[in-house]
């Protein structure tokens, strides 16, 4: 028997560090990554489409996100960054800013900023235009982030520059259940609460 619960209480030991975070939280729990970024458009904009990155790199997908504006609006580095494009890919008026081993773009934007400039979070790179806008006849912008460089790129999702992206579940209740018999709670008695106990 004393092997027995030895054994366990190594097991706890050893297996604890692996369970908690740094914070002493569950994993689930774990405060999130603090944005790094700013919104390219001012005031925070409406997010028309979400990223859909594709499943390898000649398929479909939507490679950013859309973001509501309006003709004519100033665009912005949403983080500081030497400017590494500002022109036309196709017709389509682009900026590039680079960030180290990532870069983000923006598009269509007609740029204020040349191939070379040094642009802090916020400044503005150019102004929004309708021309191949992804809401044409309206205005949005065509936001992304690509991180790595060749062959080791990828398409990320620049919401999480802003603390958008990927929802983070978190435990359904932190103690216990907290339904008091709804149609869809489990049906064992141990996983309910008396009514009058609820606040």
């Amino acid at each position: 028997m004393r092997s027995v619960v030895g054994a366990l209480l190594l097991v706890l030991v050893l297996g604890l560090p692996d369970l908690l975070s740094p914070s002493g939280l569950p994993p689930a729990a774990a405060a999130p990554e603090q944005p790094v970024g700013v919104w390219p458009l001012e005031p925070e904009p409406e997010v028309v489409q979400g990223f859909s990155p594709p499943p390898h790199p000649y398929a479909p997908g939507h490679r950013g996100v859309d973001l509501a504006g309006h003709p004519g609006q100033q665009v912005r580095a949403a983080l500081a960054g030497t400017v590494g494009f500002a022109g036309s890919i196709a017709g389509k008026p682009v900026v590039t800013v680079l960030h180290g081993g990532r870069r983000t773009t923006y598009e269509p934007v007609v740029a204020s900023v040349t191939r070379g400039d040094e642009v802090a979070a916020g400044d503005v790179l150019g102004r929004l235009v309708v021309t191949d806008s992804h809401c044409f006849p309206g205005a949005c912008l065509h936001w992304g982030l690509i991180e790595g460089t060749g062959a080791e790129e990828e398409y990320a999702d620049p919401l999480t520059l802003v603390g958008g992206g990927p929802v983070r579940l978190l435990p359904l209740w932190r103690d216990e259940p907290v339904s008091a018999r709804t149609p869809w709670a489990p049906p064992l008695e141990r996983w309910r609460r008396p009514v009058d106990s609820l606040p």
